[in-house]
Protein backbone atom coordinates (compact mmCIF):
# COMPACT_ATOMS: atom_id res chain seq x y z
CA UNK A 1 0.00 0.00 0.00
CA UNK A 2 1.30 3.18 -1.20
CA UNK A 3 1.59 6.16 1.39
CA UNK A 4 0.97 9.47 0.07
CA UNK A 5 2.55 11.64 2.68
CA UNK A 6 1.15 15.79 3.31
CA UNK A 7 4.20 18.20 2.45
CA UNK A 8 4.51 18.92 5.70
CA UNK A 9 5.08 15.30 7.14
CA UNK A 10 7.54 14.72 4.71
CA UNK A 11 9.52 18.14 5.73
CA UNK A 12 8.98 16.39 8.97
CA UNK A 13 10.41 13.36 8.12
CA UNK A 14 13.45 14.53 6.23
CA UNK A 15 14.31 17.09 8.95
CA UNK A 16 14.23 14.61 11.95
CA UNK A 17 16.09 12.40 10.20
CA UNK A 18 18.95 14.67 9.41
CA UNK A 19 18.88 15.98 12.71
CA UNK A 20 18.93 12.29 14.65
CA UNK A 21 21.69 11.15 12.66
CA UNK A 22 24.01 14.46 12.94
CA UNK A 23 22.70 14.19 16.75
CA UNK A 24 23.56 10.33 17.20
CA UNK A 25 26.96 10.40 15.08
CA UNK A 26 28.17 13.21 17.49
CA UNK A 27 26.65 11.29 20.84
CA UNK A 28 28.95 7.94 19.41
CA UNK A 29 31.96 10.00 18.89
CA UNK A 30 31.74 11.92 22.29
CA UNK A 31 30.92 8.36 24.12
CA UNK A 32 33.58 6.21 22.15
CA UNK A 33 36.23 9.02 22.52
CA UNK A 34 35.90 10.23 26.16
CA UNK A 35 34.12 7.44 27.91
CA UNK A 36 36.19 4.76 26.03
CA UNK A 37 32.88 2.23 26.02
CA UNK A 38 32.84 -0.70 23.60
CA UNK A 39 31.23 -1.12 20.53
CA UNK A 40 28.48 -3.03 21.19
CA UNK A 41 26.56 -0.80 23.59
CA UNK A 42 27.92 2.46 21.78
CA UNK A 43 25.96 1.25 19.18
CA UNK A 44 23.10 -0.11 21.45
CA UNK A 45 22.85 3.47 22.68
CA UNK A 46 23.14 4.91 19.42
CA UNK A 47 20.29 2.62 18.32
CA UNK A 48 17.98 3.97 21.46
CA UNK A 49 19.52 7.93 21.28
CA UNK A 50 18.17 7.61 17.35
CA UNK A 51 15.00 6.43 17.89
CA UNK A 52 14.07 8.60 20.68
CA UNK A 53 15.68 11.95 19.32
CA UNK A 54 13.90 10.90 15.56
CA UNK A 55 10.92 11.24 17.46
CA UNK A 56 11.09 13.88 19.41
CA UNK A 57 12.17 16.03 16.29
CA UNK A 58 9.58 14.63 14.57
CA UNK A 59 6.80 15.89 17.13
CA UNK A 60 8.30 19.26 17.54
CA UNK A 61 8.84 20.26 13.84
CA UNK A 62 5.59 18.65 12.65
CA UNK A 63 3.63 20.64 15.47
CA UNK A 64 5.58 23.74 15.52
CA UNK A 65 5.63 23.97 11.60
CA UNK A 66 1.98 23.49 11.40
CA UNK A 67 1.03 25.77 13.67
CA UNK A 68 3.46 28.18 12.06
CA UNK A 69 2.05 28.07 8.91
CA UNK A 70 -1.88 27.42 10.57
CA UNK A 71 -1.36 31.05 12.17
CA UNK A 72 -0.06 32.86 9.34
CA UNK A 73 -2.55 30.99 6.71
CA UNK A 74 -5.22 32.06 8.79
CA UNK A 75 -4.43 35.53 9.02
CA UNK A 76 -4.37 35.32 4.96
CA UNK A 77 -7.72 33.85 5.18
CA UNK A 78 -9.35 36.77 7.47
CA UNK A 79 -7.55 39.55 5.87
CA UNK A 80 -9.27 38.39 2.04
CA UNK A 81 -11.99 36.01 3.47
CA UNK A 82 -11.28 33.74 1.25
CA UNK A 83 -12.47 31.13 3.51
CA UNK A 84 -14.56 31.47 6.49
CA UNK A 85 -13.87 31.01 10.43
CA UNK A 86 -16.10 28.39 10.83
CA UNK A 87 -14.01 26.07 8.08
CA UNK A 88 -11.22 26.23 10.64
CA UNK A 89 -13.50 25.47 13.89
CA UNK A 90 -14.66 21.93 12.57
CA UNK A 91 -12.08 20.96 10.04
CA UNK A 92 -8.47 20.01 10.00
CA UNK A 93 -6.42 22.78 8.83
CA UNK A 94 -4.31 21.88 5.88
CA UNK A 95 -0.63 22.62 5.39
CA UNK A 96 -0.19 21.55 1.96
CA UNK A 97 1.78 24.15 0.72
CA UNK A 98 0.00 22.98 -3.21
CA UNK A 99 -3.22 23.42 -2.00
CA UNK A 100 -2.99 26.36 -0.52
CA UNK A 101 -1.14 27.82 -3.81
CA UNK A 102 -3.98 26.38 -5.52
CA UNK A 103 -7.11 27.63 -3.52
CA UNK A 104 -4.51 31.28 -3.53
CA UNK A 105 -4.88 31.20 -7.34
CA UNK A 106 -8.46 30.14 -7.22
CA UNK A 107 -9.09 33.23 -5.36
CA UNK A 108 -7.07 35.65 -7.51
CA UNK A 109 -9.00 34.18 -10.74
CA UNK A 110 -12.10 34.66 -9.09
CA UNK A 111 -11.07 38.13 -7.88
CA UNK A 112 -9.93 38.85 -11.26
CA UNK A 113 -12.99 38.21 -12.49
CA UNK A 114 -15.01 39.91 -10.26
CA UNK A 115 -13.11 43.02 -10.64
CA UNK A 116 -14.04 42.77 -14.61
CA UNK A 117 -17.36 42.03 -14.18
CA UNK A 118 -17.88 45.79 -11.70
CA UNK A 119 -15.79 47.64 -14.34
CA UNK A 120 -18.14 46.06 -16.87
CA UNK A 121 -21.44 46.86 -14.82
CA UNK A 122 -19.55 50.18 -13.92
CA UNK A 123 -19.40 51.40 -17.87
CA UNK A 124 -22.91 49.78 -18.63
CA UNK A 125 -23.92 51.99 -15.21
CA UNK A 126 -22.38 55.35 -17.03
CA UNK A 127 -23.57 54.33 -20.26
CA UNK A 128 -27.48 53.48 -19.02
CA UNK A 129 -27.28 57.24 -16.82
CA UNK A 130 -26.49 58.92 -19.40
CA UNK A 131 -28.92 57.72 -22.04
CA UNK A 132 -31.50 58.06 -19.45
CA UNK A 133 -30.26 61.62 -18.94
CA UNK A 134 -30.56 62.24 -22.63
CA UNK A 135 -34.05 60.62 -23.70
CA UNK A 136 -35.32 62.86 -20.45
CA UNK A 137 -33.61 66.12 -21.04
CA UNK A 138 -34.90 66.36 -24.91
CA UNK A 139 -38.57 66.32 -24.04
CA UNK A 140 -38.05 68.26 -21.41
CA UNK A 141 -36.17 71.35 -22.42
CA UNK A 142 -38.66 71.37 -25.38
CA UNK A 143 -41.58 71.18 -23.14
CA UNK A 144 -39.65 74.51 -20.95
CA UNK A 145 -38.75 76.15 -24.03
CA UNK A 146 -42.43 76.55 -25.02
CA UNK A 147 -43.98 76.92 -21.71
CA UNK A 148 -41.14 79.80 -21.12
CA UNK A 149 -41.81 81.25 -24.54
CA UNK A 150 -45.91 81.96 -23.94
CA UNK A 151 -45.10 83.27 -20.30
CA UNK A 152 -42.42 85.90 -22.02
CA UNK A 153 -45.90 87.32 -23.97
CA UNK A 154 -46.87 84.62 -26.85
CA UNK A 155 -49.65 83.79 -24.63
CA UNK A 156 -51.66 86.99 -26.02
CA UNK A 157 -51.31 85.58 -29.72
CA UNK A 158 -53.78 82.73 -30.17
CA UNK A 159 -52.08 80.98 -33.30
CA UNK A 160 -48.73 80.95 -31.40
CA UNK A 161 -50.19 79.77 -28.19
CA UNK A 162 -52.09 76.95 -29.41
CA UNK A 163 -49.42 75.69 -31.92
CA UNK A 164 -46.79 75.64 -28.88
CA UNK A 165 -49.00 74.21 -26.55
CA UNK A 166 -49.56 71.46 -28.50
CA UNK A 167 -45.77 71.14 -29.16
CA UNK A 168 -45.09 71.24 -25.75
CA UNK A 169 -48.37 68.60 -25.16
CA UNK A 170 -46.29 65.90 -27.43
CA UNK A 171 -42.93 66.73 -25.24
CA UNK A 172 -45.24 65.55 -22.13
CA UNK A 173 -46.23 62.82 -24.37
CA UNK A 174 -42.98 61.72 -25.18
CA UNK A 175 -41.86 61.89 -21.28
CA UNK A 176 -44.93 60.04 -20.41
CA UNK A 177 -43.95 57.34 -22.97
CA UNK A 178 -40.45 56.72 -21.71
CA UNK A 179 -41.59 56.46 -18.04
CA UNK A 180 -44.12 54.07 -18.87
CA UNK A 181 -41.71 52.26 -20.85
CA UNK A 182 -39.15 52.34 -18.03
CA UNK A 183 -41.65 51.30 -15.63
CA UNK A 184 -42.60 48.23 -17.79
CA UNK A 185 -38.96 47.19 -18.29
CA UNK A 186 -38.10 47.43 -14.50
CA UNK A 187 -41.14 45.01 -13.75
CA UNK A 188 -40.09 42.47 -16.29
CA UNK A 189 -36.50 42.11 -15.00
CA UNK A 190 -37.56 41.95 -11.60
CA UNK A 191 -40.65 39.61 -12.10
CA UNK A 192 -43.01 41.72 -10.95
CA UNK A 193 -44.93 42.17 -13.90
CA UNK A 194 -47.70 38.86 -14.35
CA UNK A 195 -48.25 37.35 -17.56
CA UNK A 196 -52.28 36.93 -18.32
CA UNK A 197 -51.83 33.50 -20.09
CA UNK A 198 -54.58 32.43 -22.41
CA UNK A 199 -55.17 30.87 -26.06
CA UNK A 200 -55.71 33.92 -29.03
CA UNK A 201 -55.20 33.77 -32.86
CA UNK A 202 -51.65 34.88 -33.41
CA UNK A 203 -52.90 35.95 -37.16
CA UNK A 204 -55.64 38.19 -35.54
CA UNK A 205 -53.32 39.83 -33.68
CA UNK A 206 -50.88 40.21 -36.34
CA UNK A 207 -53.39 41.80 -38.31
CA UNK A 208 -54.84 44.21 -35.35
CA UNK A 209 -51.45 45.49 -35.47
CA UNK A 210 -51.79 46.35 -39.33
CA UNK A 211 -54.80 48.17 -38.63
CA UNK A 212 -52.90 50.40 -36.02
CA UNK A 213 -49.80 51.39 -38.08
CA UNK A 214 -51.03 51.27 -41.68
CA UNK A 215 -51.27 55.18 -41.27
CA UNK A 216 -47.71 55.19 -40.13
CA UNK A 217 -46.03 53.02 -42.87
CA UNK A 218 -48.41 54.79 -45.63
CA UNK A 219 -46.42 58.15 -44.48
CA UNK A 220 -42.91 55.95 -45.93
CA UNK A 221 -45.11 54.17 -48.58
CA UNK A 222 -44.34 50.85 -46.83
CA UNK A 223 -46.52 48.27 -47.43
CA UNK A 224 -47.56 45.73 -44.32
CA UNK A 225 -48.74 42.34 -45.80
CA UNK A 226 -48.06 38.51 -44.67
CA UNK A 227 -45.92 36.49 -46.68
CA UNK A 228 -49.30 34.15 -47.28
CA UNK A 229 -51.95 36.37 -47.81
CA UNK A 230 -54.65 33.39 -47.51
CA UNK A 231 -53.07 32.39 -44.18
CA UNK A 232 -55.45 30.46 -41.82
CA UNK A 233 -55.50 31.08 -37.85
CA UNK A 234 -52.57 29.73 -35.86
CA UNK A 235 -53.69 29.74 -31.60
CA UNK A 236 -50.98 29.56 -29.71
CA UNK A 237 -50.68 30.27 -25.94
CA UNK A 238 -49.12 32.73 -24.08
CA UNK A 239 -50.35 36.86 -23.12
CA UNK A 240 -52.04 38.25 -25.90
CA UNK A 241 -51.50 42.18 -24.91
CA UNK A 242 -47.91 41.74 -24.34
CA UNK A 243 -47.26 39.57 -27.59
CA UNK A 244 -49.69 42.28 -29.60
CA UNK A 245 -47.05 44.85 -28.33
CA UNK A 246 -43.80 42.27 -29.16
CA UNK A 247 -45.08 42.34 -32.75
CA UNK A 248 -46.26 46.08 -32.65
CA UNK A 249 -42.42 47.24 -31.47
CA UNK A 250 -41.21 45.02 -33.97
CA UNK A 251 -43.07 46.42 -36.56
CA UNK A 252 -42.38 49.80 -35.84
CA UNK A 253 -38.70 49.11 -35.89
CA UNK A 254 -39.05 47.85 -39.20
CA UNK A 255 -41.19 51.19 -40.38
CA UNK A 256 -38.90 53.51 -38.46
CA UNK A 257 -35.55 51.93 -40.31
CA UNK A 258 -37.19 50.55 -43.71
CA UNK A 259 -36.75 52.45 -46.81
CA UNK A 260 -39.26 55.06 -48.41
CA UNK A 261 -41.50 52.28 -50.83
CA UNK A 262 -40.23 49.41 -49.48
CA UNK A 263 -42.01 46.48 -47.73
CA UNK A 264 -42.20 44.70 -44.26
CA UNK A 265 -43.49 40.99 -44.26
CA UNK A 266 -44.79 39.20 -41.57
CA UNK A 267 -44.54 34.83 -41.76
CA UNK A 268 -45.89 32.45 -39.19
CA UNK A 269 -44.18 29.38 -39.82
CA UNK A 270 -44.65 26.02 -37.99
CA UNK A 271 -41.33 24.78 -37.11
CA UNK A 272 -42.05 21.96 -34.77
CA UNK A 273 -45.50 20.26 -33.29
CA UNK A 274 -45.28 22.74 -30.31
CA UNK A 275 -43.66 25.71 -31.50
CA UNK A 276 -44.39 28.03 -34.30
CA UNK A 277 -41.97 31.05 -35.33
CA UNK A 278 -43.28 34.36 -35.94
CA UNK A 279 -40.93 36.22 -38.60
CA UNK A 280 -41.19 40.35 -39.34
CA UNK A 281 -38.48 41.34 -42.34
CA UNK A 282 -38.12 44.25 -43.54
CA UNK A 283 -35.75 45.82 -46.72
CA UNK A 284 -34.21 48.43 -44.58
CA UNK A 285 -30.60 49.82 -44.12
CA UNK A 286 -29.20 46.40 -42.19
CA UNK A 287 -27.27 46.57 -38.81
CA UNK A 288 -23.82 46.38 -38.77
CA UNK A 289 -22.44 43.44 -37.09
CA UNK A 290 -20.42 45.53 -34.60
CA UNK A 291 -24.52 46.65 -33.20
CA UNK A 292 -26.01 42.89 -33.09
CA UNK A 293 -25.05 41.95 -29.85
CA UNK A 294 -26.23 45.28 -28.35
CA UNK A 295 -29.67 45.95 -30.15
CA UNK A 296 -31.56 44.72 -27.06
CA UNK A 297 -29.81 46.77 -24.88
CA UNK A 298 -31.88 49.80 -23.33
CA UNK A 299 -31.76 53.18 -25.29
CA UNK A 300 -29.10 51.60 -27.44
CA UNK A 301 -29.84 53.46 -30.55
CA UNK A 302 -28.08 51.51 -33.93
CA UNK A 303 -28.39 54.83 -35.82
CA UNK A 304 -28.31 57.90 -33.04
CA UNK A 305 -29.39 60.84 -35.52
CA UNK A 306 -32.28 59.02 -37.89
CA UNK A 307 -33.69 57.27 -35.03
CA UNK A 308 -34.57 59.92 -32.56
CA UNK A 309 -35.43 61.94 -35.38
CA UNK A 310 -38.07 58.78 -35.68
CA UNK A 311 -39.24 59.15 -32.12
CA UNK A 312 -39.83 56.16 -29.50
CA UNK A 313 -38.40 56.01 -26.36
CA UNK A 314 -35.34 53.67 -27.20
CA UNK A 315 -36.29 50.88 -25.02
CA UNK A 316 -38.87 49.16 -27.60
CA UNK A 317 -36.66 46.13 -28.35
CA UNK A 318 -35.18 45.70 -24.72
CA UNK A 319 -39.28 45.41 -23.47
CA UNK A 320 -39.73 43.27 -27.04
CA UNK A 321 -36.40 40.67 -25.29
CA UNK A 322 -38.36 40.76 -21.66
CA UNK A 323 -41.55 39.73 -22.71
CA UNK A 324 -40.10 37.07 -24.59
CA UNK A 325 -38.19 35.95 -22.37
CA UNK A 326 -40.82 35.87 -19.96
CA UNK A 327 -42.91 33.51 -22.12
CA UNK A 328 -39.66 31.11 -21.57
CA UNK A 329 -39.02 31.88 -25.50
CA UNK A 330 -36.62 32.59 -27.95
CA UNK A 331 -35.87 35.85 -30.24
CA UNK A 332 -33.85 35.64 -32.65
CA UNK A 333 -32.45 38.59 -35.49
CA UNK A 334 -30.52 38.63 -39.11
CA UNK A 335 -29.28 41.17 -40.79
CA UNK A 336 -27.22 42.50 -43.45
CA UNK A 337 -26.03 45.81 -44.57
CA UNK A 338 -28.08 47.02 -47.31
CA UNK A 339 -30.13 43.61 -47.74
CA UNK A 340 -32.85 44.61 -44.53
CA UNK A 341 -33.18 42.66 -41.08
CA UNK A 342 -34.95 39.94 -39.80
CA UNK A 343 -36.70 39.70 -36.15
CA UNK A 344 -38.33 36.25 -35.32
CA UNK A 345 -39.57 34.62 -32.13
CA UNK A 346 -41.01 31.51 -31.13
CA UNK A 347 -44.41 31.01 -29.59
CA UNK A 348 -46.20 27.80 -27.95
CA UNK A 349 -48.79 26.07 -30.46
CA UNK A 350 -51.85 25.97 -28.37
CA UNK A 351 -52.73 22.61 -26.47
CA UNK A 352 -56.41 22.95 -27.20
CA UNK A 353 -56.05 22.55 -31.07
Amino acid sequence: MEINLKKTYKFAVKSALFISLFSCALGLLFIIFLFDVSLQKALIFGSLFFIFNYLFSFIVLQYRVEKFIYRRVKKIYDEVSLLESSTFINNTVTTDMETLTKEVKKFATNKKLEIEMLQLREDYRREFLGNVSHELKTPLFTVQGYISTLLDGAMKDKVIRKKYLKRAEKGVERLIYIVEDLDMISKLEVGDLSLIISDFDVVEVVQNVFDLLEMKADKKKIKLEFDNYHIQPIFVNGDKDKIQQVIENLIVNAIKYGKTEGSTIISIVNISKNKVLVRIKDDGEGIEKQNMNRIFERFYRVNKSGSRSEGGSGLGLSIVKHIIEAHHQKIYVESEIGIGSEFSFTLDKSKLI
